[in-house]
């Protein structure tokens, strides 16, 4: 069979194919066309020329590391220009076999979560993950509009920031305490059988469902060593937090029927009750709706307790005056941003100001952004002073000796006495960096580089004068 391009095979006429949008990636017109609901049809629709220019785009965008057979996200056109054509016809008949999926460890940060430890990644390969795009498509319009309105991880029109809204305005109405969930390894713990089981309910293609179990059932690759997997739908597939929504929408339907006021993200369930005695009922409840699912609850991690003593997505609440509910970061968040500034901001780095400044470019305005719902200036105010304090620690460290130091303090217009009281305790980092640099690097100087501030627009000023 001669190869075709698969840009060549989706420009074709396609008579009764819809056209994807521009820009539209995760919800393709392909989706919509009919007889998409009926058995035996969605595989069809997965493979359709819009849905899969839409999934091409989007694995390019998200880029990401090769998985076990070294293949680039730039090298993915290549192979399917050479390929593709057996491909689809393997993907149309059921017999497609996905490739063991890369397993790597990284550490555990960022959003609030638990400082130190390891998470487990599954990176599939780049054709895996563009052929799960293609199903997250199809699949995505049909299952999503049956999930609960309180389940906001990774559905479309959902946010982070909607669900730590949701719970503050169920604390504001009253609900006080919180039944504070942690499932124990969840990814790693789903079991195959249960989640295909809920799954046969909504699903009626028999070789979509095939293709799901073989991805479900991949063998992992960790350390050169291919190992089978029984249980588990490892993080890093664009299907995974798909499936995830559709073996816990059970329990959020099961919480609904009750009437609760609950938030959940992913796999992280949060249920607000106006007492205590009311949250142990509600937590006996999920311990028992969750083993149903053979899924455990993390006892350790897991917990019935006021609202504002635990967080939710990073954040915690406080109550502002006259019993006004307001969102502050979290303690420990703000614990794990520090230690990340700490490595940007290394003394031994060896890199310039300029080069640390355009790192931490990189870092800040996300983190801003994502923490723009918290009401509390004054730490934004002293993160900032702590940030600059760090870099001007870090130019001191960079002069190395009291004669350097002395040199530069001067030429920055610093007193003589100050430049002096800083040259003979140099070696004191912490302490002169805030005494004697606050006049040498003021504000205006890390407006002039570009440094972002967590609390204010900076005054930048042109250094080319």
């Amino acid at each position: 069979m001669p190869q075709m391009s698969l840009h060549k095979e989706l420009a074709g006429s396609g008579q009764g194919e819809a056209q994807s949008q521009p820009g539209s990636v995760e919800t393709p017109t392909a989706g919509k066309g009919p007889g998409h609901s009926g058995i035996g049809s969605l595989m069809e629709a997965v493979v359709e020329r819009g849905n899969l220019l839409a999934a091409l785009r989007r694995v390019k965008q998200n880029k990401g590391s090769p998985g076990v057979d070294g293949m680039t996200v730039g090298e993915l056109d290549t192979y399917l220009r050479e390929n593709w054509v057996a491909t689809r016809e393997r993907l149309l008949l059921g017999h497609y076999a996905p490739r063991p999926v890369k397993r790597v460890e990284i550490p555990k940060s960022g959003g609030g979560g638990p400082q130190g430890g390891l998470r487990e990644l599954g990176i599939p390969t780049v054709l895996d993950r563009f052929i799960q795009q293609a199903m997250l498509q199809v699949l995505q319009p049909i299952l999503d509009p049956t999930f609960s309105q309180n389940s906001y991880g990774f559905r479309p029109g959902k946010s982070a920031h909607q669900a730590v809204v949701a719970a503050r305005n169920l604390v504001a109405g009253g609900k006080r305490f919180v039944v504070d969930v942690d499932l124990e390894r969840f990814f790693d713990r789903v079991q195959h059988d249960v989640l295909m089981g809920r799954l046969e309910q909504r699903v009626k293609d028999p070789r979509l469902l095939g293709l799901i179990r073989r991805y479900l059932e991949a063998a992992v690759l960790l350390n050169g060593v291919v190992i089978e997997r029984h249980e588990g739908t490892p993080q890093g597939g664009p299907l995974s937090p798909l499936l995830a929504n559709v073996l816990l929408d059970e329990v959020d339907k099961e919480m609904e029927k009750r009437g609760h006021g609950f938030v959940r993200y992913a796999d992280d369930c949060n249920v607000y009750v106006a007492s205590k005695r009311a949250g142990m009922r509600v937590m006996a409840l999920l311990r028992k709706l969750y083993g149903n699912l053979k899924l455990k609850v993390n006892e350790s991690k897991s917990a019935v307790d006021l609202a504002t003593h635990r967080k939710i997505l990073g954040y915690s609440m406080w109550y502002g005056p006259n019993g006004s509910v307001r969102l502050a970061v979290a303690h420990t968040t703000i614990g794990v941003m520090k230690e990340k500034v700490r490595q940007i901001t290394g003394r031994n780095g060896g890199r310039s100001i300029e080069k640390v400044v355009e790192d931490l470019r990189a870092y800040l305005p996300g983190w801003k952004n994502y923490f723009s719902l918290a009401a509390t200036p004054v730490v934004f105010r002293e993160l900032d002073e702590w940030i600059r304090h760090r870099l001007r620690q870090l130019q001191l460290k960079q002069w190395k000796r009291g004669t350097t130091a002395y040199r530069e303090l001067l030429s920055r217009e610093t007193p003589e006495w100050v430049a002096k009281q800083a040259a003979t305790n140099i070696r004191s980092w912490w302490r002169t960096s805030s005494q004697a640099l606050n006049t040498a690097m003021p504000i205006r100087y890390f407006d002039a580089l570009g440094l972002p501030s967590l609390v204010r627009t900076p005054c930048v000023i042109d250094r080319s004068r």
